[in-house]
């Protein structure tokens, strides 16, 4: 591993408390692959014994109802972990991955990161809070799932977009180039009420086209229906 990579996993969150030679033990024998858009990375009842993190790119966290309706739990991007959970305690994956976009990811032996986990309490931690911030935005996708079409969408182009910035969080920059059936999955609506609502917030000039991708422009809708801190 180049001195450069090193320096930009320890810029990320998760592995900030590590110094070089720890996260040379994280990414030994790594393997770095790539997806191309809407391939399945793991399968919700696999076994694993590995986990990934994204280095570019965008997913999605997906499970189906009983009736074959699928939900988008979550979504993932460059800095983000999954598979961690599995490759712990030994148990099925909980959910599909799948790729929303070119993807990138590192693929990680869970030898050398559980040995860090019990040996150091920083990134046990560290670790803990990825995982809290990870519930809160399950949870609040949850409780918006009751919201109107407005608020569900606006969430979700934010939520897009906070995630494709990796660590700048910028509910403002561009949102890769998906289809309209995506973007109702992500919002939990119906494709014809999504490209509906997308519409308007086009129209009011909430939402703009730029580069052929969607960026939101102006946050006060959100703000008002405090979708952001």
């Amino acid at each position: 591993m180049t001195k450069k990579i090193s320096e930009e996993l320890q810029a990320l969150p998760l592995f900030s408390s590590l110094d070089q030679d720890q996260i040379t033990r994280v990414f030994d024998r790594h393997l770095e692959i790539s997806h191309e858009t809407g391939q399945v990375i793991v399968m919700e009842q696999d076994w694993g014994e590995s986990l990934f993190l994204v280095s570019s790119g965008l997913a999605k966290v997906r499970t189906f109802t009983m009736d074959g309706e699928e939900i988008v739990m979550s979504l993932l991007g460059e800095g983000d972990l999954f598979g961690e959970m599995a490759a712990l305690d030994g148990s099925s994956r909980s959910a599909d991955v799948v790729a929303l976009t070119p993807l990138n990811l590192v693929k990680l032996r869970v030898k050398f990161f559980t040995e860090l986990l019990e040996q150091h309490a920083g990134f046990a931690l560290d670790l803990a809070r990825f995982e809290a911030t990870r519930l809160k935005d399950l949870n609040r996708r949850f409780v918006l799932q009751s919201g109107d079409a407005t608020s569900r969408m606006l969430d979700s182009l934010a939520y897009l977009a906070q995630k494709s910035s990796g660590t700048a969080n910028d509910p403002q920059a561009l949102i890769p180039l998906l289809t309209m059936r995506e973007l109702a999955l992500v919002a939990g609506l119906a494709r014809e009420t999504a490209s509906r609502t997308l519409s308007k917030l086009r129209t009011r000039g909430t939402v703009i086209e730029e580069d052929g991708r969607l960026r939101l422009v102006d946050l006060q809708p959100l703000q008002k229906r405090g979708l952001l801190l």
